[in-house]
């Protein structure tokens, strides 16, 4: 499982011109699925974005976590991040989960935030989607679960 995390004041995301979710100071996630993740990908990689102390204290210093800000996540799906560039001028998708497993378990990491208590909004899985995002810092992290 792989994660690109962007520390946002606001973002959302459209499909069709509609804006299907929104949030304001939080993450916004592209969250990208392989073959061999499961459950236990899913809970280390949920956990690690919750708690993460990226969000500055009073000093200045990232010392808080999205929890302890009370912060929002825009969860989308983003296979593109499985594309491997290393041979010809197109990418080859072959390491991304085909969509019917990629999306179970899309949705069962956006099932464990919000068992963690976060406020989680999405996009539309499979969807052609418009994300809009203000990065605040700009603090753009990569988590992965191997």
């Amino acid at each position: 499982m792989r994660v690109v995390l962007q520390r946002t004041k606001e973002s959302s995301v459209s499909v069709n011109g509609e804006i299907i979710g929104q949030i304001n100071v939080g993450l916004t996630l592209l969250v990208g699925i392989t073959h061999d993740d499961t459950i236990d990908d899913i809970e280390y990689v949920a956990d690690k974005i919750v708690n993460l102390r990226i969000f500055e204290d009073d000093d200045g210093k990232m010392n808080h976590s999205l929890k302890d800000v009370n912060g929002q996540i825009l969860s989308i799906s983003q296979f593109t991040l499985y594309g491997d560039c290393k041979k010809g001028r197109r990418p080859n998708f072959m390491n991304a989960a085909k969509p019917d497993v990629a999306k179970q378990l899309y949705d069962q990491f956006n099932e464990e935030l919000r068992n963690k208590g976060m406020d989680v909004q999405t996009g539309e899985f499979g969807a052609m989607m418009d994300v809009s995002l203000v990065n605040d810092g700009p603090v753009t992290l990569i988590v992965e679960s191997k």
